[in-house]
């Protein structure tokens, strides 16, 4: 998997400013384009790149807000859609 998050200002670095959401869009479609299954974006609460999806059907399998599993559709580790194999420990 690929994680990119989203800084934000704080502490020391309040006078920058955050990464813009569009940014990490175009990061993540650059990842998914270079043929990488799972590309995470993070640090923007309620983004789809928060979730993880089949990368053969594309439907979402697990649907996360922040650091919460909202919903895991997965059946034995697979796909319920298609029944791929979707990596990840536990699953």
């Amino acid at each position: 998997p690929w994680h990119l998050s989203r800084f934000y200002p704080h502490y020391k670095l309040a006078d920058l400013p955050p990464t813009p959401v569009e940014t990490l869009h175009q990061a993540r479609e650059i990842g998914k384009s270079a043929d990488l299954k799972y590309v995470y974006s993070g640090n923007v609460p309620g983004d789809e790149g928060e979730n993880t999806f089949c990368p053969d059907c594309g439907k979402m399998v697990i649907k996360r807000y922040g650091f919460q599993t909202l919903e895991n559709r997965l059946k034995q580790g697979k796909c319920p859609n298609c029944g791929t194999k979707i990596a990840g420990i536990g699953m």
